[in-house]
């Protein structure tokens, strides 16, 4: 399962779910550092980890949609 961060929230970091449901996970269960934007899935383990590939991927979609905006 891949959840986007939407936002952090004191502990909490609100998700945002491929089928755009929000999914509320306290930030201990998250690796540190994990900030707005990042993607994670849980790997092998079930723990949380930032895939730092689909993260770039989609900071790179934004930014090319938004320049696509002021063209």
């Amino acid at each position: 399962m891949e959840l986007i961060i939407d936002r952090i929230e004191s502990d909490i970091a609100v998700c945002e779910n491929i089928d755009r449901t929000m999914v509320d996970i306290p930030l201990f269960l998250l690796p540190e550092g994990v900030k707005a934007g990042d993607v994670i899935s849980k790997n092998e383990l079930g723990e949380y980890v930032i895939d730092s590939d689909k993260t770039l991927e989609r900071k790179q979609r934004i930014k090319r949609l938004l320049n696509n905006l002021w063209e």
